[in-house]
C-alpha cells in the first residue's frame, strides 16, 4: 500500500513563496504588541508594589523605570497599546462586515499604523 507517487507530487508552499501582505503583518503585529504590552504592565505592577513595600525598594524600582531603558519600554509599549487599540477598531469593522475589500483593507492597516505612530507621539508630548 506505498505511495508510488510519493516523490512525484508537490509540496506545500511555503513561507519563501509567498510575498507578506500588509494584513497579514499587521495581524501579526496585534499579536506581537498585546503580549508585549505585558512587559510594560508587569514593570508598572512591580512599581506600584515596591512604592507600597518600602521606600528603599522604591527607589530601585522607580529608579529604573524611570532610567533610558524604562522610558523606551514604556514609549514602545505606549506605541503598542495605540496600535492594539487602533487594531481593534479595524477589526470590529471587519466584525460588521464592512471593509473587507483588499484595497479598503490594506488602506485600514496604514491607517493603523500611521494612526498609531500619530497618538503616540501627540501623547508623549503632552505626558
Amino acid at each position: 500500500m506505498a505511495d508510488v507517487n510519493r516523490g512525484n507530487r508537490p509540496l506545500s508552499p511555503h513561507l519563501t513563496i509567498y510575498r507578506p501582505q500588509l494584513t497579514s503583518m499587521t495581524s501579526i503585529l496585534t499579536r506581537i504588541t498585546g503580549n508585549a504590552m505585558l512587559i510594560a504592565a508587569l514593570m508598572i505592577v512591580w512599581w506600584f508594589l515596591a512604592a507600597a513595600s518600602s521606600p528603599e525598594y522604591f527607589a530601585t524600582a522607580n529608579g529604573f523605570v524611570t532610567s533610558w531603558f524604562g522610558d523606551l519600554v514604556m514609549f514602545f509599549s505606549l506605541l503598542g497599546l495605540w496600535y492594539h487599540t487602533l487594531a481593534g477598531i479595524r477589526h470590529l469593522i471587519w466584525d460588521n462586515g464592512y471593509a473587507l475589500d483588499i484595497p479598503t483593507a490594506e488602506k485600514l492597516g496604514w491607517a493603523c499604523i500611521g494612526g498609531s505612530v500619530v497618538l503616540t507621539i501627540i501623547t508623549a508630548i503632552a505626558i
